[in-house]
């Protein structure tokens, strides 16, 4: 595979054939369109397999690979070597989902509003309904906006159930301040995902300009990491 900057977790680095990473940023933020940049970790991981990415809408849809174009999702699974899901990122948290002896997986994108909406939830029953047991499958959380930077509306709180006591505390202005990761994390668990299986880049992208774009902080022009999963060919 063509080298490129990417945050890894240990736990997926060590099963046999699983190509991953979380990108990191390869230049400021507005210098790279989005074509391009698909076309540039398309081309590093073309190696391993096609990279099949998606148009996210900030919903609850999986999509199976194969497929062509970019349908709307907001996960993708991969079930045959060579085929790699891709999920883009500025904020949102990136999660991989896989099955080492099956060999399947999922990438997941997870905004504030597909969290609410149980993403994560439907990807872990995509793979369930594919023959994963829950317990045996390993979850990457990737960067994402931390609870340190990611102020909310209280109106926010009711889309998070009971979770809402966790996942929800008072910034320094006042206002309240959310953690995705967190709120992921507790779904996956109780999805019957084992703690000890719950794997986490603790990297804020607010916090890192040298390392990943943000939409919070960048604005409109903030370009896009591409985080991808699946078995190389």
């Amino acid at each position: 595979m063509t080298a490129l900057r990417v945050a890894t977790l240990p736990a997926l680095a060590a099963i046999p054939g699983l190509v991953h990473g979380f990108e990191r940023r390869t230049g400021p933020a507005g210098h790279e369109t989005r074509d391009a940049s698909r076309a540039r970790v398309g081309a590093a991981l073309a190696g391993e397999g096609r990279l099949l990415l998606l148009t996210q809408v900030h919903g609850r849809r999986v999509e199976t690979a194969p497929w062509e174009g970019v349908p709307e999702a907001d996960a993708g699974m991969v079930r045959r070597a060579g085929d790699i899901a891709g999920v883009e990122t500025a904020d949102c948290l990136p999660i991989l989902l896989v099955d080492p002896k099956r060999r399947q997986a999922v990438a997941v994108h997870a905004g504030w509003r597909g969290t609410s909406l149980g993403i994560a939830e439907q990807a872990v029953l995509a793979l369930v309904a594919a023959g994963s047991p829950p317990e045996e499958l390993l979850a990457g959380l990737g960067p994402a906006i931390g609870p340190c930077c990611y102020e909310v509306g209280d109106e926010l709180r009711p889309a998070f159930g009971s979770d809402a006591d966790l996942v929800f505390a008072p910034g320094p202005r006042g206002k309240a301040h959310l953690d995705v990761p967190l709120a992921n994390a507790l779904q996956l668990a109780r999805l019957g995902l084992r703690p000890e299986n719950i794997h986490r880049v603790e990297e804020c992208t607010h916090c890192s300009p040298d390392l990943y774009h943000s939409y919070r902080r960048d604005g409109r022009g903030a370009g896009r990491m591409i985080n991808f999963v699946g078995w190389g060919a």
